[in-house]
């Protein structure tokens, strides 16, 4: 081997160490980036933090099954315990007394600069015994023990009104000194991870931790036949990363067995199944390489898409075996490379639109595809022949050729049936029209039916807010976003009491902006006023001014404490209330506050014309996350139309300005659009709602399928003379619908799309281009391959 001659052995080894290190380093991903944006506008990127940051992310449900009600409430306090101080959680929750016992020290301690209460007319005469007559009369109440407790240090009652408003919230009905399901089968818990709900590993940490827990609980309390379920945004990650990976691995399982078995059918020698799927495997490594260093991460249904990569990549070698005679590389390369480098081109051009997508997701399958081929393409065409020995010749395979050649004769005279086809699929698709596409994320998600039925039960029996409904505001720096937060406060109050909303959660609740604080510390009295007023005050109430020392006390620290800060709640569950609901941005200061629906109904219930009313003015905005999350979808689906129409211009332009005409690059592209017509047909007929891969399959449909249209325009009326080139259509076409059929069999929607739309495309484009771009109807054909 001469020194010219192994160059490009050396390049290629060498390229490929250096791609195989680079995957090494890469990081790979399964969490929702892959459906977001990456440069979202304002409300965009507002929803972008809720999934990846949002407290609701982080929030995860538990249920208890089994034995009686003492035994499960005992099972959920023990488990509750033994959750308590671990660092996957930043609170846990099930209904017992106990659960806030150091929220509540911390709330007590800050009451004065907390409480909406306290203002002057709170610390009068006339308002000091309206306060204390008020606390009295509560001893009497069921919850009168906390109250007679607090009298001395807290009688104006600030603290229970503190809890009042935080628990304003429709509670889960209780049992045995737990929560319960509405039926009173189950105990309940909520569980708050310190993982954000994007960190799949943390939240998968959680889960684990929990189900350990549960284990031990229920053995120790003897109910080992007790079941756990647990639901939340964190198990729909973690399952959607298990199912991921696992498809993954039996995608690309599945299409190299069946791909290499093929080939062996067809060789009938190991060594040239090997050689063949050299280039696929180089395509595979330069696309998860080349991704890796384009983007922050890679993304696990990207490295799914590559198992169908493997059908379309090994087309080249399949070309250069099947096509030329035992192994002459030179005759091939003058005679057909041309047309094959002509169809690497189109393909280039089909997938190369996906790299201008918003949607990362689509920009990754683009480059990784991008890359991968072109990578296959090379390798075959100069490192291949290098590797095939002397005395290795690919099997003969004429016979093949000439079979599909007699199987397809007939189709060039049933040109006109497969017009009136196209004709009758175009009247179903635009009578369909309106049902024909799905317009929402749902569309894409991988939550199986379980989970989400799961999800739906807990939350209706918890009353664990959906979080659809947001008012933000915005502001430049923190202290004027808080104050812009009690604004709107204010207002939502108002709503609050009319029965339109049932409640509203505020970082401001914990957090007050420092003008009120210093409000409220104002409105405190010194120490001299307080012991003026109080025996005034206390007037006709049994109460003596002897026992309300430590209430002098702690109204004289709290005129004199430094104010609130979020280091204040550092520790607590409530300092991951105010991180979630405060968030810092580039420009400036966000504040959430998640609406409530009115206790007993939906969140349909919520008139948000009414919202919108009472905020106008206010610089606060009502936001829909779901409509926003809607509209972002619609927006990557019309992007993906407009890039699908780009593609198609681009191959037609490119055929045209290669073959010089653009009426024949038209006529190449015609069968192809054909095909393209009777795939959505028939997934509308089939009852599948399209969806964004859906389209983007459609693409790949004619970015592929040139291939073979260019070959038949190529072959023309000389297709008795050229079986081996029709042998290897026929090959390249089975493995490609293999590679891509194989994804119709995963439950992952969005490879499921393309196996569906690919696998079948590239059968029709094979079939139609024989019956379109041949230049006369065969009548069929001799042994030999002459027509007869």
């Amino acid at each position: 081997m001469t020194p010219v001659v192994r160059r490009p052995l050396v390049l290629w080894s060498l390229a490929m160490l250096a791609v195989a290190a680079i995957v090494w380093q890469s990081r790979f991903s399964t969490d929702m980036s892959f459906f977001l944006p990456a440069q979202p506008s304002a409300e965009q990127a507002l929803v972008v933090d809720q999934i990846r940051e949002g407290s609701l992310g982080r929030l995860l449900m538990l249920a208890i099954d089994g034995g009686d009600a003492e035994q499960r409430a005992a099972l959920s306090r023990d488990l509750r315990a033994r959750l308590s101080g671990r660092p996957e959680f930043a609170a846990l929750r099930n209904g017992e007394s106990g659960s806030l016992e150091a929220e509540r020290e911390l709330l007590f301690r800050w009451r004065y600069l907390l409480s909406p209460a306290v203002t002057p007319e709170r610390f009068t005469v006339a308002g000091l015994h309206a306060a204390l007559a008020e606390s009295i009369d509560f001893l009497a109440s069921p919850a009168g023990l906390l109250a007679k407790r607090l009298l001395p240090q807290d009688p104006t009652g600030e603290l229970l009104a503190l809890l009042g408003r935080l628990d304003a919230a429709a509670q889960p009905n209780s049992r045995a000194g737990v929560w319960t399901s509405r039926d009173g089968e189950r105990a309940l818990l909520l569980a708050q991870t310190t993982a954000l709900g994007s960190d799949t590993d943390g939240q998968a940490a959680a889960i684990d931790a929990i189900r350990a827990a549960f284990a031990a609980a229920a053995k120790a309390t003897g109910l080992p036949a007790a079941s756990l379920q647990i639901a939340g945004p964190g198990v729909f990650a973690v399952h959607a990363r298990a199912t991921i990976k696992s498809e993954v691995a039996r995608l690309s399982l599945i299409s190299t067995l069946a791909i290499a078995g093929l080939l062996f059918a067809v060789y009938r020698s190991a060594r040239l199944v090997g050689l063949g799927l050299l280039p696929v495997a180089s395509g595979a490594l330069v696309g998860t390489a080349a991704v890796g260093l384009a983007f922050d991460s890679i993304f696990g249904i990207t490295i799914g898409f590559g198992s169908a990569l493997i059908g379309e990549a090994v087309d080249y070698s399949i070309y250069y075996f099947v096509q030329s005679a035992r192994g002459d590389a030179a005759a091939w390369r003058a005679r057909l490379w041309p047309t094959i480098r002509l169809g690497v081109l189109t393909s280039v051009c089909g997938f190369g639109v996906l790299l201008f997508s918003g949607f990362p997701g689509l920009a990754q399958l683009g480059l990784y595809s991008l890359s991968g081929l072109l990578t296959a393409a090379v390798v075959t065409r100069f490192v291949l022949p290098q590797l095939l020995p002397a005395d290795l010749a690919p099997r003969d395979l004429s016979t093949l050729g000439r079979f599909f050649l007699r199987l397809t004769a007939h189709l060039p005279k049933r040109r006109w049936p497969l017009i009136v086809l196209a004709g009758l699929a175009a009247g179903s698709l635009a009578t369909h029209r309106g049902d024909l596409w799905q317009r929402d994320l749902s569309a894409l998600g991988t939550a199986s039916r379980e989970d989400l039925a799961a999800d739906s039960a807990l939350r209706a029996d918890l009353g664990a807010p959906d979080g659809r409904l947001l008012v933000v505001v915005n502001a430049i720096d923190r202290e004027q976003a808080l104050q812009a937060a009690e604004r709107a406060s204010a207002r939502l109050d108002r709503l609050l009491a009319a029965g339109v909303i049932g409640g509203y959660d505020s970082p401001t609740h914990f957090l007050p902006s420092e003008a009120t604080q210093a409000a409220r510390r104002a409105s405190l009295p010194t120490g001299d006023e307080l012991r003026q007023r109080l025996p005034l005050a206390l007037d006709g109430l049994p109460l003596s001014v002897d026992k309300l020392g430590p209430f002098l006390r702690d109204v004289e620290m709290a005129r004199t404490a430094p104010p609130i800060g979020p280091q204040t709640w550092r520790g607590s569950s409530l300092a991951l209330a105010v991180d979630a609901l405060l968030l810092p941005r580039g420009d400036g200061w966000s504040v959430l506050l998640p609406l409530r629906p009115p206790p007993g109904g939906e969140r349909q219930a919520i008139d948000e014309a009414a919202v919108r009313t009472a905020l106008a003015g206010s610089g606060a905005r009502l936001i829909d996350l779901k409509a926003e999350v809607d509209d972002l979808y619609a927006h990557y689906l019309g992007e993906a139309r407009w890039l699908a129409l780009a593609g198609l211009a681009a191959i037609v332009g490119l055929l045209g300005i290669a073959l010089r005409a653009l009426r024949r690059a038209l006529r190449i592209v015609a069968p192809l659009l054909l095909a393209v017509l009777l795939v959505t047909a028939g997934l509308a007929l089939a009852g599948e709602r399209l969806q964004l891969l859906h389209l983007v399959g459609l693409l790949l449909i004619v970015a592929v399928g040139s291939n073979y249209a260019l070959f038949f325009d190529r072959l023309n009326d000389r297709l008795d003379e050229e079986p081996r080139t029709l042998a290897s259509l026929v090959i390249a076409c089975l493995t490609t619908a293999i590679g891509f059929g194989t994804l119709a069999t995963s439950p992952v929607p969005v490879l499921q799309a393309l196996g569906i739309t690919v696998g079948p495309g590239a059968l029709l484009a094979l079939l139609l281009s024989a019956a379109c771009l041949t230049g006369r109807p065969l009548a069929g054909a001799t042994g030999d391959g002459r027509s007869r």
